[in-house]
């Protein structure tokens, strides 16, 4: 018989049965790339470089520039900080008004299912 692993939900919370939540395996990376995307670089105390610096973005003039130089940003941060556990197939940003979309088409490494995700955070 194989152990499965334990995968802790974010935010934390407690199941029907008062124990500690769990997450199925996509929904715990769901929540793996939605903290990584939305940490600000020094707001974990003991991984002061975790996070992709997008929360500041929301406040930036939109332009095409822009756009291209932060679907790298949160590349590279998947690519670094989840590249274990994700293949980082594809990655969109847009701002509209003042809530900014993402975009993220990868591969899960442990079964090779293309997964795509978008995550929403308002100014």
């Amino acid at each position: 018989m194989t152990a499965t692993a334990f995968r802790l939900a974010f935010p934390y919370g407690f199941d029907r049965n008062a124990r500690t939540a769990a997450a199925s395996e996509e929904a715990h990376v769901r929540q793996l790339i939605e903290q990584l995307l939305f940490t600000t670089h020094g707001e974990r105390v003991m991984r002061p470089d975790l996070g992709s610096g997008v929360a500041q973005l929301v406040f930036a003039p939109n332009a095409l520039e822009l756009a291209g130089a932060t679907q790298m940003l949160i590349q590279g941060a998947l690519q670094r900080f989840l590249g274990e556990i994700i293949t980082v197939l594809r990655v969109a940003v847009e701002a509209i008004d003042s809530t900014l979309l993402i975009t993220v088409q990868y591969a899960l490494r442990l079964d090779g299912r293309v997964v795509t995700e978008t995550f929403e955070r308002p100014a």
